[in-house]
């Protein structure tokens, strides 16, 4: 459940991450986005590596 929650939030993250990034025709959307969604990625693993895993 927490991990399908987290994995939710990355793409979600990562969809707006057009938001954050630079003015569109700037050419660096794409590579923008993947880099967003990356940083939301490893810190949502975080949150549950600390959080939420069960040992």
């Amino acid at each position: 459940m927490t991990k399908t929650v987290i994995v939710s939030a990355a793409f979600l993250v990562s969809g707006m991450s057009h938001a954050w990034a630079n003015a569109p025709g700037g050419g660096y959307e794409g590579i923008s986005a993947i880099y967003y969604g990356a940083i939301a990625m490893v810190l949502g693993y975080g949150v549950w590596d600390i959080f939420f895993k069960k040992d």
